[in-house]
């Protein structure tokens, strides 16, 4: 039958069910792709939602190794980081993140769509889980992963390099442990007594403190102490050899809370961490900043589970 003049042609609507295979297989075809975040806000949202979507499906169902989970996490800190970074406030981002686990909470683990959506997220990753390095780069420093792991000599698991005038510092999670840790070491010598980390306070904050002309200074992107959480090194030891940055031969190490990685895992991507040292000076202490980029830290420690 032909339709009547002006009126304009329905195509019929897609059953229930088929809305919800497109959205499954959607979200599987949309992950398979995926190795890195892109730049545009969408993009990041829309792989934020997906990695969340099938994450939480995980979580409930069980869908997956450990490696794959791991991976699939650690793929999912990475698109929200890229989200931050493209624009997305934080309010939109939990809004993107809370609509995909309404809706992966809303799905039968026995269903045969998130079987078959789980299955392409599976061969997506398979090989993406086997991967033992990975390097996540940040608007101005890189974070180094690394899984294998030494039982008796201590290496970097999860690292950044950080220069501070003549002096250098290597920041992350070192040792079979994983610790917090800050190797550094001064041109001139100098032996700081203690070192502390200087992260946001993120439930006294609405967001993190970057200066419109920030750039390239991660010293413009940190909170200020007032609002911020200081950690103050547990221990302090000569460093080892495989701690120390690249043609050192002596530093300093000081090993800090668990607390201080749940901390910056909260952080925006784009802002900063203080490490402090302090040194005896005369009457009050003298203290040096190294400064060291949050961006992907919270995906290249779920990398390393």
């Amino acid at each position: 039958m032909a339709a009547e003049s002006g009126s304009p042609l329905r195509r019929p609507r897609p059953a229930a069910h088929d809305v919800r295979r497109a959205a499954w297989l959607g979200a599987a075809a949309a992950l398979a792709t995926l190795a890195a975040p892109t730049a545009s806000s969408a993009g990041a949202a829309d792989q934020l939602y997906e990695r969340t979507l099938m994450t939480t499906a995980d979580g409930r169902c069980r869908l997956f190794t450990p490696t794959v989970s791991a991976a699939l996490d650690a793929s999912r800190a990475q698109a929200r980081g890229a989200a931050l970074r493209s624009g997305a406030s934080e309010e939109q981002v939990v809004a993107v993140e809370q609509r995909a686990r309404a809706k992966a909470a809303a799905a039968a683990c026995d269903s045969k769509d998130l079987a078959l959506a789980a299955s392409r997220v599976k061969a997506a990753f398979d090989g993406y889980a086997q991967m033992l390095t990975m390097t996540y780069p940040g608007d101005v420093s890189s974070w180094k992963a690394e899984r294998s792991v030494s039982a008796t000599i201590p290496v970097w698991r999860l690292s950044q390099l950080s220069a501070f005038g003549g002096d250098r510092l290597m920041f992350g999670l070192a040792g079979r442990a994983k610790a917090v840790t800050a190797v550094a070491t001064f041109e001139n010598g100098r032996r700081p007594y203690a070192a502390r980390v200087i992260v946001r306070d993120t439930n006294r904050t609405l967001g993190p403190y970057i200066s419109p002309t920030a750039g390239r200074s991660l010293a413009n992107k940190v909170a200020p102490r007032n609002a911020s959480l200081v950690f103050n090194a547990e221990t302090r030891e000569e460093a080892p050899l495989t701690l120390l940055p690249t043609g050192a031969k002596t530093g300093l190490s000081f090993r800090f809370p668990p607390a201080v990685a749940d901390a910056i895992s909260q952080l925006d991507p784009r802002e900063a961490v203080t490490i402090e040292f302090a040194f005896a000076g005369r009457g009050d202490e003298v203290t040096r900043k190294a400064y060291v980029e949050v961006g992907d830290f919270a995906a290249g420690r779920a990398f390393l589970r």
